[in-house]
């Protein structure tokens, strides 16, 4: 499990305006930022193909590439939450935790 810094708040606390924040690692973070910005070059990529009018069957091919990759970085994310946040809401008795993460799944898996 990822390493849990004391200077960083827990999963279900958050600042003053009430927003939650993650503790990840960094080394978490960065590979979830790596992902994205390969994803957002491939996103760009597929924006150029369409203007160069590339054959649609190629273009799909790309999305679904794209698609893949995204899914790539929910999982990961998922899984640092399961082990990190929700782990840690459960243990300090907050089951509804558990609706959220449900409710996240179940809009995953659409």
């Amino acid at each position: 499990m990822d390493e849990i810094k004391d200077s960083r708040p827990s999963c279900h606390e958050g600042p003053d305006n009430g927003k939650r924040l993650s503790h990840h690692s960094e080394k978490t973070i960065r590979e979830l930022v790596s992902r994205m910005n390969r994803i957002e070059g491939q996103v760009r990529g597929i924006k150029g193909m369409i203007e160069r009018h590339v054959y649609c069957d190629d273009i799909l091919n790309q999305i679904s590439s794209a698609q893949a990759a995204l899914h790539g970085v929910a999982k990961l994310l998922l899984e640092k939450h399961m082990k990190s946040c929700v782990t840690e809401q459960l243990l300090a008795g907050d089951e509804q935790v558990i609706d959220e993460v449900l409710k996240t799944i179940f809009k995953l898996l659409k």
